[in-house]
């Protein structure tokens, strides 16, 4: 059973993926994904994350997350900058993972930035005090993910 934050995630990964026409179609990706809801639980998720409905290409409608909620996200992509401009210190890599080293006590802050920010072809993160270990999709690979993560670090 996933809890609410788990739940509303994976619907912003299902619109931002592929247009869904109803709510209907959007249980039936959920249920795929693993995550069982009602239909009201949908709706008030839904209101919640201010998913709307637009019309797309082909004049179709489909839900869309509205420009302010994308505008957050922004916002969440320069607090990362930010924070791994401040502690990243390193960053390492090989295959599909990537070390990042910080000052002693600040790993936990950025890992969990990174966690929020939804970082393309990072599947995970494991904080120690000074250490983060970073999982990587193998479609990415962790030198290409290291050279971005480096970049946002300014090193």
């Amino acid at each position: 059973m996933a809890t609410k934050p788990q739940r509303q995630h994976r619907i912003l990964r299902i619109l931002e993926s592929q247009p869904v026409s109803s709510q209907a179609q959007l249980l039936q990706l959920l249920e795929a994904d693993g995550v069982v809801a009602t239909q009201a639980t949908l709706s008030r998720d839904l209101e919640e994350l201010g998913a709307v409905k637009v019309r797309i290409p082909g004049g179709a409608m489909a839900y869309a997350i509205p420009e302010y909620a994308r505008e957050r996200a922004s916002a969440g992509d320069d607090h990362l900058r930010r924070l791994m401009g401040e502690f990243v210190v390193e960053v390492a890599h090989s295959m599909n993972l990537v070390v990042l080293r910080t000052p002693p006590g600040s790993a936990h802050v950025v890992a969990s930035a990174i966690d929020r920010s939804g970082f393309p072809g990072v599947l995970g993160t494991v904080a120690g005090d000074d250490t983060i270990l970073l999982v990587v999709a193998e479609s990415m690979g962790g030198a290409a993910v290291a050279a971005k993560l480096a970049e946002s670090a300014g090193l």
